[in-house]
């Protein structure tokens, strides 16, 4: 059975935004208040698979990119935009701060620069006395001998906030189309034809907004897509949320070598992430950890951190950055291709960045072309489901009772109820692996790493979408859990 939101093959759009994760996701929604047909395409099987379901999750306060260039206009922007846009979404944002800390007088000079530029840029910050930035983080390695605040610096949940922008575009009669890789596209009398797996679509507007797999993209309607790929990947250790040591993000002096270098991050459901490194890989498509990257990150988070409880790890995990030979964000139409816009190259603060940069694309490069009007019955705000363990005894006992199966704990490290991973999966592009229903609702995040709630999840899954525990995956086509029924 199709879903609503599904398109039919050979249907015609004004426009294709090609990639769902954050930066396409949040045009998908912005381009929704207007009156305009909007397909979004991943090839994956979930919206927000790729660079946003791994990275650390930051909205940066935009003081490190340099003057002149998008990434220095746009993160400032962004980050400004980020707390009410989760407040519309119902989605989570944590204003932890951030401290920047220097060892030694050649990075404190570079910690006078990032002051000087946060100035220009009306971003607050400040120095903080070595006494009492020791107080506030113990951790602070002896190493450490200046420190610069940034308290407006937050965190987030972008898989939370993806799937809330798709969820909004969806209610505004954008279509979306998973497992639909683009294989080529073909440009005449003013339309784009995207041929895919799921069939051919066309558009009067595309919007290559295809992380890692940009560039490929572009090659399909051009031999000289003015810029080339060139992927970075960041490893990561994450802590259990009894280890917590930090209170800011913390991170080391940023250098041009290796951005902004091994970080402390506490995240919005109370775990801390340490890293990434940061390295060029040849598969783009690789998410895999390594012993020399996560070598690297133990090695270098000494420098700003000491007695950090790695031995507290519940797990590790890896993400491909949609870095590129260009310096900036990638904002601009292609050469001789009206209408077709790439937005690529996003990489850090891609994230903190994401609501600027669809506002830019649409502003300044779609609707001077195409000039769609305002929909005056546009939603832009979504209600969230429940969520058990954020209420009072008094709310989760009203809600058992209209519903017992909020009662049902299925995971206990993270206390999600059955009824949470129903809504989950009943909902607007809902989830359809276990994978999916992680990222959502979070069972199998905990300190068990879904050693006791997955076979339940499974069991969940099947009942819900009618078909054999057999057929559940746990994420891509072909990853199945089960091989055969043993009795």
């Amino acid at each position: 059975m199709q879903a609503y939101y599904e398109p039919m093959p050979g249907e015609t759009f004004d426009v294709a935004i090609i990639g769902a994760g954050i930066t396409g996701t949040m045009l998908a929604k912005d381009l929704s208040a207007y009156r305009a047909r909007i397909l979004l395409l991943d090839k994956e099987n979930d919206i927000a698979d790729g660079a946003t379901m791994a990275n650390s999750a930051i909205v940066h306060a935009g003081y490190d990119p340099e003057d002149g260039t998008l990434k220095g206009l746009l993160n400032v922007q962004g980050a400004r935009l980020y707390e009410s846009l989760c407040r519309d979404l119902q989605c989570r944002y944590l204003e932890t701060g951030a401290y920047i800390a220097a060892c030694g007088e050649e990075e404190e000079k570079h910690l006078d620069i990032l002051k000087a530029r946060a100035d220009r840029r009306q971003i607050p910050c400040e120095f903080v006395p070595m006494e009492k930035a020791r107080s506030e983080e113990p951790a602070l390695s002896d190493g450490v001998t200046k420190v610069l605040s940034f308290p407006t610096t937050a965190v987030i949940y972008p898989w939370q906030v993806a799937h809330a922008c798709a969820q909004v575009a969806v209610q505004n009669g954008a279509k979306v189309c998973l497992n639909a890789e683009v294989t080529a596209i073909e440009h005449a009398d003013g339309l784009y034809r995207l041929r895919t797996a799921k069939g051919d679509f066309t558009a009067r507007c595309v919007v290559n907004a295809a992380g890692t797999h940009a560039e490929a993209v572009a090659r399909m309607v051009t031999d000289e897509p003015g810029f080339r790929m060139t992927p970075r990947k960041g490893e990561y250790y994450v802590l259990d949320k009894d280890a917590a040591f930090v209170r800011h993000i913390i991170f080391p002096v940023p250098s041009q070598e290796k951005g902004k270098g091994v970080l402390a991050v506490p995240t919005v459901y109370g775990n801390t992430l340490i890293g990434p490194n940061s390295d060029f890989v040849d598969d783009m498509d690789d998410p895999g950890t390594s012993v020399d990257g996560l070598k690297y990150v133990r090695d270098n988070i000494g420098k700003t951190l000491k007695n950090v409880p790695l031995n507290r790890a519940i797990r590790v995990f890896a993400g491909v950055r949609p870095t590129s030979d260009r310096p900036d964000f990638i904002l601009e139409e292609a050469k001789g291709l009206p209408g077709f816009i790439n937005a690529a190259s996003i990489e850090s603060p891609g994230l903190a960045s994401s609501p600027a940069i669809s506002r830019y694309v649409i502003d300044r490069l779609i609707l001077p072309r195409f000039a769609f009007e305002k929909n005056g019955n546009a939603v832009m705000t979504r209600t969230a489901p429940p969520v058990l363990n954020e209420m009072s005894v008094e709310e989760r006992n009203a809600l058992i009772a209209k519903n017992p199966a909020y009662g049902k704990i299925i995971c206990r490290c993270e206390t999600v109820s059955e009824g949470e991973i129903v809504d989950a999966i009943r909902a607007p592009l809902g989830a359809r692996t276990v994978k999916g229903v992680k990222k959502r609702v979070r069972p199998g995040m905990g300190r068990c790493q879904g050693g006791f709630c997955e076979p339940r999840v499974v069991e969940i899954l099947a009942r819900e979408l009618n078909v054999s525990p057999l057929d559940i995956v746990l994420d891509g086509p072909g990853s199945w859990i089960l091989e055969k029924e043993n009795r």
